[in-house]
C-alpha cells in the first residue's frame, strides 16, 4: 500500500448516487423491492451517506416515483444520512415531509443549460432556495439544505463558465439560506488543474459548508479530479456504482465516477472511507444483474483488487 500523504486527509466519504443520478438516467426502471435491497447492502458495506431519489413529478422521471417510500426505509437503516434532490418548493416540501436528512437543490451555473433542466435562470433557483429555506424553518424541520452548482467547468450548451459566475452563485446560496453548496461537473469538462483552482476558492468562500465534489468521468479524467479536490481539503464525493448516471439536458455526459474505482483508489492511497470494497463489488454485481442491457462502467469489477491491498487500512473509519 502506498503511504498515507500528509498532504490528503485521512478521511472521505463517498456519497452513493446511483439511486438517483444513475437510475434517473437510463431507462430500466428498478422495482422499489431491488431497490431497497441496494440501500441496505450498501449500507451493510459500510456506506453512511445515500442519495436516494428525487422528488419530482412521477410522469417526468417515473425512474423515481417511489422516493418517498425509500426515504422512509434508509432512516431506518442505524447511522445512515439519507439525502434526496429537489428541483423546486414543492420538491422540497416533500423532502420535509419525508424526514431527509438533506436536500439538494441543483442549480446550473450556465444560464442556457438552466434554462434547459430546470426551466429556471440561476438566480431564479436561489430565489427558490430563499423560499425552500423559509418554508423549512417555519416547518421546524432539520433538513439540511444543499447548494449544487452544476456545470461548473463548462456547458454543453452553452460551452464557457465562468469562474466568476460559479463563485457568485455559490456565495449567493449561502446567502439565501444553504447550509452547505457543492460543486459538480456535470459534462466532464474539468481537469485536475481546473479543479484545484475552482475548489481552492470555493473553500475560501463557503469554509466547512463545502460539502462536495461531483464528477463525471465522461473525459477519462474522473478519478484524477477527484485527488486534485483531495489536495485542496475537500474529502466528500458523489459518485455511482458501476459509474451509471448523467444528464438528459447535457448530451454525451453519461458516467458518474464510479462507486468502487473511488473506494479502491482512497483505500489504496490509505484515505479511510470504513467501505468494504469485496462487499461493494458484490453489490455491484447484483446491480448489474438487475440493469441487464444498461451500460455500466468502471475498471475494479474486472481486474479485482490487487493482493497488497490494506483491506483494513481502507475501512478504518
Amino acid at each position: 500500500m502506498t503511504p498515507h500523504s500528509s498532504r490528503l486527509p485521512a478521511q472521505a466519504v463517498i456519497r452513493e448516487v446511483g439511486l438517483r443520478d444513475g437510475l434517473q438516467s437510463i431507462a430500466t426502471v428498478l422495482p422499489t423491492e431491488h431497490k431497497r435491497e441496494w440501500i441496505r447492502a450498501a449500507h451493510a458495506a459500510g456506506q453512511r451517506e445515500i442519495e436516494v431519489g428525487s422528488f419530482v413529478p412521477a410522469r417526468l422521471l417515473p425512474q423515481l416515483a417511489d422516493t418517498a417510500e425509500l426515504v422512509d426505509f434508509a432512516k431506518t437503516l442505524p447511522g445512515l444520512f439519507v439525502s434526496v434532490l429537489v428541483p423546486n418548493l414543492r420538491g422540497g416540501e416533500s423532502a420535509i415531509a419525508a424526514g431527509a436528512d438533506l436536500m439538494i437543490v441543483p442549480l446550473s451555473a450556465s444560464h442556457a443549460h438552466s434554462l434547459a433542466n430546470l426551466r429556471k435562470t440561476p438566480d431564479e433557483v436561489v430565489a427558490e432556495v430563499a423560499r425552500i429555506r423559509a418554508a423549512r424553518d417555519a416547518a421546524g424541520s432539520k433538513t439540511l439544505i444543499e447548494g449544487g452548482v452544476g456545470t461548473a467547468f463548462g456547458c454543453t450548451i452553452q460551452g464557457q463558465v465562468d469562474k466568476s459566475e460559479v463563485l457568485r452563485l455559490m456565495q449567493a446560496l449561502l446567502d439565501a439560506g444553504a447550509d452547505r453548496v457543492s460543486l459538480a461537473d456535470t459534462v466532464g469538462y474539468a481537469d485536475p488543474a481546473m479543479v484545484r483552482d475552482l475548489f481552492e476558492d470555493a473553500q475560501k468562500i463557503a469554509g466547512d459548508r463545502f460539502w462536495c465534489g461531483h464528477f463525471h468521468d465522461t473525459r477519462g479524467l474522473g478519478l484524477a479530479n477527484v485527488y486534485a479536490a483531495l489536495e485542496v481539503g475537500v474529502n466528500r464525493f458523489d459518485a455511482c456504482l458501476a459509474g451509471i448516471g448523467g444528464c438528459p439536458h447535457a448530451p454525451g455526459a453519461s458516467g458518474n465516477v464510479s462507486t468502487e474505482d473511488l473506494a479502491y483508489m482512497l483505500g489504496s492511497m490509505g484515505v479511510a472511507t470504513g467501505v468494504d470494497i469485496d462487499a461493494l463489488l458484490a453489490l455491484r454485481q447484483r446491480v448489474a444483474g438487475w440493469l441487464s442491457g444498461e451500460t455500466l462502467h468502471g475498471s475494479l469489477w474486472q481486474a479485482g483488487l490487487p493482493k497488497t491491498f490494506a483491506r483494513d487500512v481502507a475501512l478504518s473509519h
